[in-house]
């Protein structure tokens, strides 16, 4: 979840009284968020530069770090938080947000050209008039677009913000897509003018920009957006122009926000000037843009039209398992910031503003309510039925019986590698069992296990300095490539057990498994009966030949015991001999 560092004195300053605070984390608490940490300026310094406390004169600024929702982008800066928090706290209505009344011909143009849809094809636009900025503010506006290009934006992948100076600008504008030797300007924080293709290899040591070079660098076209002068806005998603950058004298505040997704281009315009809306001339005000594309239509942005929802107020009730009455829930609806009434038949129209993206379908709305009611306000009940799945209700008779007999429990990974599923087990690989992971992050989690014997014997491996015997057994699913399943694959439960020690423990091993098929039920027949279960030899690698097993049930072959071969052992650095069992426990219901 995302956390958002904020000043106490500044944070208490916006929501209009001060906190002890065991009374802020409750308000959080409460509000469905969290006190995660509380540090100073001086602190984040020092741990950022490791330096000594006397190495930093610096203000003993209390900061807080909140957590909030991943989906809550409207609570990403202090101006958002601290507006929820004062709404939810009755101290403050819902704002209402509106466009300025201008005529379509006065509104400013942005003109998209057709290249850039090979490349970044939306982009939304707005102003914020009568600006104005303390440094606080300045920097908190800057921090909430790092934040969102981080989130919504997936790092300037889905969309790329650009603010601008909008009085050293000349409109309108045009958003085109150019070959990058053709681009020339200053970028931000720079004096010397680059074309882009000079820029991408400046910025190759920027510890910064660099990882978002990869974007656009290998288009033959990149994306950049001009004014009526040819002034270059910005290159996005990489860098904003040196001449149109904002400051704490700029007033009018020019952003757009160019995009491979338009929905979250939206999402990301509006939660940028509902928040600092706020500080306009006139408040909770912006400027609409018009952008007008080459096939002639053309939008008017930001879109901040409120929709309607309509929730059942017997789904709100059902679900959270509380009684409430329609005006309780459009109260604790409003102190979520959704404005709600009573519909004609007695359920809820909830009325969605544009800070709130997050609430997609009723579900949405029924949490909120939970959240003002308060989940510790909740009255407990038992759930209608409480019966078990057959599957693990089978599973925990069989964990428990194994238990009393002295085993110990373990929990391994569900992912593995090539080499531990098949070459250390001396099992050669068909290509016709393993689920393969498409991209892995490391060899060691290349594929979906097979088989819970490698995860045991390593177990095993990094412990075999324990005093001995290790008695272990681990009950978890593996998975199998399946194609009568949608999915290509399927899971299984399997059973796995273990005894190392002086001796190979072979017969402990076997008294397991009848111990384990006498609990389910399964008597031991002849050979050929299929009426209950009996064992046949088997010849797999991973055990010492006519030292092993199959544990056939009802006619079905449902798994395989044995002593380790030693060179398995070898495999996983075990010294000492082991026995090993597994079975299908969905093939015992």
């Amino acid at each position: 979840m995302p956390t958002v560092s904020v000043g106490r004195d500044r944070l208490f300053a916006a929501l209009g009284r001060t906190y002890t605070q065991e009374e802020f984390e409750e308000v959080c608490f409460s509000f469905g968020i969290e006190l995660d940490d509380v540090t100073t300026e001086k602190a984040i310094i020092r741990k950022e530069k490791h330096l000594d406390d006397d190495a930093v004169d610096e203000d003993e600024e209390v900061i807080y770090k909140i957590e909030v929702p991943a989906n809550r982008y409207d609570l990403l800066c202090l101006e958002g938080l601290a507006q929820a928090l004062r709404v939810f706290s009755r101290e403050e209505e819902v704002p209402t947000y509106k466009l300025a009344n201008i005529s379509k011909e006065s509104m400013i143009k942005m003109h998209v050209k057709p290249e850039t849809s090979s490349i970044r094809p939306h982009v939304v636009c707005a102003v914020l008039r009568g600006v104005t900025f303390t440094e606080a503010s300045y920097n908190s506006f800057i921090d909430l677009q790092d934040k969102l290009h981080q989130n919504i934006c997936r790092r300037r992948t889905l969309v790329a913000i650009g603010t601008h100076d909008l009085d050293t600008l000349q409109a309108p504008f045009t958003y085109e897509a150019l070959p990058p030797s053709s681009i020339n300007f200053v970028p931000l924080k720079q004096a010397k003018n680059f074309r882009a293709d000079e820029l991408m290899e400046f910025y190759r040591s920027d510890l910064k920009l660099k990882k978002f070079l990869h974007i656009i660098e290998n288009s033959p076209v990149f994306p950049v957006l001009y004014d009526n002068n040819r002034t270059v806005l910005s290159l996005p998603p990489i860098i904003n122009g040196a001449h149109s950058a904002i400051t704490l004298k700029t007033k009018n505040v020019f952003i757009e926000c160019t995009a491979t997704d338009l929905t979250k281009a939206k999402i990301v315009l509006n939660t940028i000037v509902t928040a600092f809306s706020a500080y306009c001339e006139r408040k909770f005000e912006i400027e609409p843009i018009e952008v007008i594309y080459s096939d002639g239509k053309s939008y008017i942005y930001p879109d901040l039209s409120i929709y309607n929802m309509d929730v059942s107020l017997s789904y709100v009730n059902g679900t959270i398992g509380v009684s409430l009455e329609a005006e309780e829930v459009t109260d604790l609806l409003n102190r979520m910031q959704l404005r709600a009434e009573q519909s004609v038949s007695g359920d809820i129209t909830v009325f969605v503003p544009p800070t709130r993206s997050d609430v997609l379908h009723p579900c949405d709305v029924m949490e909120d309510v939970a959240i003002a009611y308060g989940y510790n306000n909740i009255p407990k009940r038992k759930p209608a039925s409480l019966k078990p799945l057959a599957l693990n209700e089978i599973t925990d008779r069989i964990k428990l019986e194994i238990a009393m007999d002295g085993f110990t429990e373990v929990l391994t990974f569900i992912l593995g590698s090539w080499r531990e599923n098949f070459a250390m087990l001396n099992r050669k690989d068909d290509k016709s069992k393993a689920v393969v992971v498409g991209n892995p992050r490391s060899s060691d989690f290349e594929l979906v296990r097979t088989s819970l014997m490698p995860g045991v014997l390593k177990t095993v491996g990094h412990n075999k300095d324990h005093p001995k015997p290790i008695k272990i057994f681990e009950v978890g699913d593996i998975a199998l490539l399946d194609e009568k399943k949608d999915v290509g694959a399927s899971n299984r439960r399997q059973l796995a057990a273990l005894f190392c020690g002086a001796s190979s423990g072979f017969e402990l091993i076997h008294g397991l498994v009848d111990r384990v098929m006498e609990s389910i039920g399964a008597a031991f027949v002849p050979i050929g009966d299929d009426s209950g279960y009996f064992i046949k030899p088997s010849d797999e690698p991973e055990f010492l030949p006519r030292r092993q097993a199959s544990i056939i049930y009802k006619g079905k072959n449902i798994g395989t015991f044995g002593i380790v071969h030693p060179e398995v052992l070898i495999n996983f650095d075990i010294p000492d001999p082991c026995s090993f069992a597994e079975l299908n426990i969905e093939s015992l219901l």
